[in-house]
């Protein structure tokens, strides 16, 4: 027997009536049940599951408002429509008002009615699919709010219900994404979901260190195993013991890294730089990478028994231009956890409309620094548009993403955008880092890409 197309409640004190709805509705795949008086429908919603209420509005005892307001509160979810005389529209007016879907004037056709029996079974299920992402988003630990995941669009739910499912596991997890997508976050997410979560997350950048430095933080090395290791000292497999070990950017390894990493995958068991000991593994691992895998296989640059070890659950962190939707709950987010001041700031709606309409290269992360800046800037605790910067507030400016009529030389925008930052650096390539939202060693690169070194050199006056 195949699902009704809806479970309907019919309350009308016209005994006659409601059963010729029932049955004509249960011909059309509805499953319909009668009533006919609010206290009777009542009793029959504490019973069972609805998910519409068609309900006459001027009923003998208990009339249709009393009856929409005491189903709503035993099922919230639940969409009401109101059935009513022409004389009573003011009346299902106020009905809707109480939180009526629609209402229906009698005496109807079948055919008038079955269109708004549609919408409100698709505002039942928008309904139930709202409730079922605020249980993954409550059902999800952080550390704290400051880093919460923040959103509510459809590729933010899929994230939030791949980390709850994959949470509670050991299994290794591939977080994909572009820069600035939040893809530490998503670690941290799982970490404090997980059995592991009195634990260490340790974290490591692999763009930020040499192979020579990155094979000794992860592994450790023993005294003597190159010169200046006057000391043993153990690696972060060894001080996430129990936990998590958060790898990013893991595409930057070296092929002899990548090697040792795959054995950890492969048997649990590794040796520190220069020693002969094996150490037994246990912890997590977790890793994330902004570079597209499968092209780094093809390039030779990353090993493919490797790839299909990390790739064992895959997390997509969405660009921020995709969940656009989700901008003006990040805006509360940062106003709140990136306060300024003991003033809560507000934000103009001219100002909100740009930060909607802009591309965001540098999705999440520049929109946090954006708002950061513009509370500096703004006065009387108003953010306006003047606040926000010339390349979100201007169209002109914007990256063109989707508007063929515009053309933009993106090398040359990304020239200008790493010159710039060097600039304001004063030639300090970590603060210039830091800036863009890059390791140094991606500084490096981007630097003679574009031939800035000149831009670059009087960092050595800063000391860096």
């Amino acid at each position: 027997m195949s699902e009704p197309r809806g479970r309907l409640l019919i309350v009308d004190d016209e005994a006659e009536l409601t059963q010729a709805l029932c049955e004509s509705l249960n011909e059309r795949g509805y499953a319909a049940i009668g009533a006919t008086s609010g206290p009777e429908g009542l009793k029959l919603l504490e019973k069972q599951h609805f998910d519409l209420l068609l309900c006459d509005l001027m009923m003998p005892g208990m009339d249709g408002l009393q009856v929409l307001k005491a189903a709503l509160e035993l099922d919230p979810g639940l969409v009401g429509i109101i059935m009513t005389g022409q004389g009573s529209i003011p009346t299902a007016v106020e009905a809707m008002r109480l939180g009526a879907f629609d209402y229906v004037l009698k005496p109807f056709e079948l055919r008038n009615l079955l269109p708004i029996l549609e919408r409100a079974l698709e505002t039942r299920r928008l309904r139930t699919e709202n409730v079922r992402l605020r249980h993954y988003v409550e059902r999800l630990t952080f550390e704290s709010p400051r880093y919460r995941l923040i959103g509510s669009s459809p590729a933010m739910k899929r994230v939030m219900q791949l980390i709850e499912k994959v949470a509670p596991t050991d299994a290794t997890v591939l977080i994909r994404g572009a820069s600035g997508t939040g893809k530490e976050l998503a670690a941290r997410a799982i970490h404090f979901n997980s059995p592991r979560r009195n634990k260490p997350l340790v974290t490591i950048n692999c763009a930020a260190l040499q192979e020579t430095l990155l094979e000794s933080e992860l592994f450790g090395h023993e005294k003597g195993a190159f010169t200046g290791a006057v000391h043993a000292k153990p690696g972060l497999f060894e001080v996430a013991e129990g936990g998590t070990l958060f790898i990013d950017e893991v595409a930057e390894m070296s092929p002899a890294v990548q090697a040792k990493l795959l054995r950890v995958l492969e048997d649990g068991h590794f040796r520190r730089v220069g020693g002969i000991r094996e150490y037994r593994a246990d912890a997590r691992i977790l890793v994330a990478t902004n570079k597209p895998l499968e092209e780094e296989q093809k390039a030779g640059r990353f090993r493919e028994d490797l790839f299909y070890r990390l790739n064992v659950v895959c997390i997509e962190m969405p660009p921020l231009r995709e969940r656009r939707e989700d901008i003006p709950e990040l805006v509360e987010h940062f106003l709140s956890s990136r306060q300024i001041g003991p003033v809560r700031f507000r934000i103009h709606p001219d100002a909100m409309q740009a930060l909607l309409k802009y591309d965001w290269p540098g999705n999440v992360r520049e929109l946090a620094n954006v708002l950061e800046r513009a509370q500096i800037l703004a006065e009387n605790h108003l953010i306006t548009l003047n606040d926000l910067p010339e390349a979100v507030r201007s169209p002109g400016c914007r990256s063109g993403i989707g508007d063929a009529s515009q053309t933009f030389d993106l090398a040359e925008l990304e020239r200008r955008t790493v010159a710039a930052a060097l600039a304001h650096a004063r030639g300090n390539k970590l603060q210039a880092a830091r800036l863009l939202g890059v390791s140094r060693r991606a500084l490096y690169r981007l630097i003679a890409k574009y031939g800035l070194e000149n831009a670059a050199s009087p960092e050595r006056s800063a000391g860096s």
